[in-house]
């Protein structure tokens, strides 16, 4: 059974009410993505407000909007806001992409997302969490054309995928004009396959997209590579 929280080194993750823990893929993004000239960041599908507050960390600057549907999690992610050092500068909402694409008055400088995903697996017996994991309830085509309409002129889109998504993922956003600036393969051990991607995209076609390799356990089970504690280790107290 999963932790009530999680302890991070400048903040506290509660996640009592959420159908989605802390897990790799949200921390990974949230150390990846390059925050640094945002002003104005929207989280899609926060969940307990993870990757919100890595971004506000990163960033003492950025004015950083939460985006979450379901109300537990929304609820959930209230709570980690309020009790960060940065609840001045983090807003959640709860309301759908879908919907709040039409409606929201700005543009973002930055769009991060750690999206449902499991297309074809079985429905899981709990609603909540099958709402957080599955691609019903936002597919990656409705996720790029919300992030289009949102997007600032030169804002950048970064999400994490399953690395078996990537190559339909990719084709969605071209045919939308989001071209891929970056990418990281994060591999379990050095000889597993990939198993998750990270892209960062654009509205500007480039040539030369940064392309890396990194490997979480190089050293056998909790053996963590140097690149994955490089990576994260302004945020894991194990680091």
């Amino acid at each position: 059974m999963a932790n009530s929280y999680f302890k991070f080194k400048h903040f506290t993750i509660e996640q009592n009410m959420a159908a989605m823990k802390v897990g790799t893929d949200g921390v990974l993004l949230g150390a990846w993505v390059n925050c640094n000239n945002a002003r104005v960041i929207l989280d899609v599908g926060t969940g307990t407000g993870l990757i919100a507050l890595m971004c506000a960390q990163k960033n003492q600057y950025a004015n950083i909007d939460a985006l979450e549907i379901d109300n537990m999690a929304f609820v959930q992610a209230g709570i980690n806001i309020e009790n960060s050092p940065w609840n001045h500068r983090i807003v959640a909402i709860n309301d759908c992409l879908q919907h709040f694409s039409v409606v929201a008055s700005k543009k973002y400088d930055l769009i991060v997302s750690n999206p449902p995903f499991f297309n074809n697996s079985l429905k899981n017996v709990c609603e909540q969490k099958s709402m957080a994991r599955h691609t019903e309830t936002l597919t990656y085509m409705e996720l790029i054309k919300g992030v289009v309409s949102l997007l600032s002129d030169k804002g950048r889109f970064a999400v994490v995928l399953p690395f078996d998504a990537f190559g339909d993922f990719e084709k969605y956003a071209n045919e939308n004009l989001l071209y891929l600036q970056k990418v990281l393969k994060v591999k379990p051990t050095p000889q597993k396959q990939a198993k998750r991607v990270l892209m960062e995209y654009g509205f500007e076609k480039i040539s030369d997209v940064d392309e890396k390799v990194m490997v979480v356990e190089e050293f056998g089970r909790h053996g963590y590579s140097d690149e994955y504690k490089e990576l994260t280790k302004d945020f894991y107290l194990k680091f």
